[in-house]
C-alpha cells in the first residue's frame, strides 16, 4: 500500500508537541486496578477466588486524556469535577505528580468522585466495580468550570471534550465552548457520548467508535457502503469539519466536507488490552492538530499511538519517543 505521507514531517510534527497546549473539559474518573491469581472457584457461588497481588489507581475518563496528552510532552489543563472524598484527593495527587494542571477541578459535596475498579487475573478482566452518581452538575459548579475555560482559552492551542456521561458535559456548557472557541479561533475535538451528539453541532472534530458513530446516525454499520453514509451524515448532522470513526481491529476512517471517506488501516500487531485506547486516539489527535498537521496526517499519528497502547495491559499511555518509532516504521517501511 502506499503511504502518502512525509516521514520528516510527521517526525519534525511529534517532536514539537511539547510546545502545544490543550484544554480538557470532561468527566474525571478513578480508575483502580487490582491484580492477582486465580487457581479455585469459590465454595460460595460459581465464581474465581482471586488472590491479590498488588493495586494501583490510575487517572480515568477527561483525565486519562490529559495523562495521555502529558506523557506525549504536551502541555495540558484539566477542568471537571471531584467530589469531597479521598478518591478525589488521590486523583488530584496523582495528576498533580504527572504535571497536570489542576485548577480547574472544582469539588463536589454533593457526589462521590467516580471510581471504577478492575479486577485482573492472569491478564484477564474479572469484574469491574463502578462507584459513582449520574446526574447533571449543579448550575454554580458550571459557571465556576465556564470562568476557568473562559480564563485559559486564548493561552491554549485546542479545547478537547472528553464526555463519559456523567454530568459535567452538558448541551449549555458545549455551545459555550463552540463560542468561546470560534471567537479566538481554537480548534475543538470531541470524544462523544452515544447518546448526547446533538450537544456537539458546530465542534470540529468528533472520534467516535463504529458503534456510535452508528446508533447517532441511525444506520448499521455494516460494510464500507454503510459506513460512508455514517460519516457523510454525521459531518451533515453536526456542521463540522472532521469526523474519525474508529473502527477497532479494522483501523479508522476518516470523513472530511467535500472529500471522499479515507480508510487507515490498523497498526496494532498484539491486542492485550483495548482499555483506553479511545482516548489515546483523541489526545494524540488533537496534539497533532494542536501543531498545525492535517486531519490525515493527525489520523495517521492517532492510529499509531492507538497500536502502540492496546499492546498493553491496563489503561495506557505512550510517550513521543514510543510514537515516533512506530509512526517511523509504519510510514517508511
Amino acid at each position: 500500500m502506499m503511504k502518502p505521507f512525509n516521514w520528516t514531517r510527521l517526525k519534525h510534527l511529534i517532536s514539537t508537541f511539547k510546545e502545544a497546549k490543550v484544554l480538557v473539559v470532561g468527566d474525571l474518573i478513578l480508575d483502580e486496578f487490582i491484580w492477582g491469581k486465580v487457581s479455585r472457584i469459590s465454595p460460595e457461588a460459581p465464581v474465581p477466588v482471586v488472590w491479590v497481588d498488588s493495586e494501583n489507581f490510575m487517572p480515568g475518563g477527561a483525565s486519562n486524556v490529559a495523562n495521555n496528552i502529558r506523557s506525549l510532552g504536551g502541555e495540558v489543563y484539566l477542568a471537571g469535577i471531584v467530589g469531597a472524598d479521598t478518591r478525589g484527593e488521590v486523583l488530584r495527587g496523582l495528576l498533580r505528580k504527572k504535571g497536570i494542571h489542576c485548577e480547574g477541578i472544582f469539588v463536589d459535596s454533593d457526589r462521590p468522585t467516580t471510581q471504577k475498579t478492575r479486577v485482573i487475573a492472569h491478564h484477564q478482566q474479572v469484574v469491574r466495580i463502578d462507584r459513582e452518581i449520574v446526574r447533571p452538575v449543579s448550575g454554580a459548579l458550571l459557571k465556576e468550570i465556564l470562568k476557568f475555560i473562559e480564563t485559559k482559552i486564548k493561552a491554549v492551542d485546542a479545547v478537547l471534550i472528553e464526555d463519559y456521561g456523567k454530568g459535567v458535559i452538558v448541551p449549555s456548557v458545549v455551545q459555550s465552548i463552540v463560542r468561546m472557541a470560534k471567537k479566538y479561533g481554537k480548534i475543538i475535538t470531541v470524544d462523544p457520548k452515544e447518546t448526547h451528539f446533538s450537544y456537539y453541532r458546530g465542534v470540529t472534530t468528533i472520534t467516535p467508535n463504529h458503534h456510535e458513530a452508528g446508533s447517532a446516525a441511525g444506520i448499521q454499520i455494516k460494510d464500507d457502503e454503510s459506513l460512508n453514509k455514517v460519516g457523510k451524515k454525521l459531518l451533515q448532522l453536526l456542521n463540522c469539519e472532521t469526523v474519525l470513526i474508529t473502527l477497532g481491529e479494522n483501523g479508522m476512517s476518516l470523513f472530511q466536507k467535500g472529500k471522499p471517506m479515507i480508510k487507515i488501516p490498523t497498526v496494532a500487531r498484539d491486542v492485550f488490552d483495548v482499555s483506553g485506547a479511545g482516548d489515546t486516539v483523541i489526545s494524540a489527535y488533537t496534539l497533532a492538530r494542536a501543531r498545525k498537521a492535517t486531519p490525515l496526517e493527525a489520523a495517521h499519528i492517532s492510529n499509531c499511538a492507538a497500536g502502540i497502547v492496546v499492546g498493553k495491559v491496563g489503561v495506557a499511555v505512550t510517550t513521543s519517543g514510543e510514537l515516533t518509532k512506530q509512526v517511523r516504521k509504519e510510514t517508511v517501511s
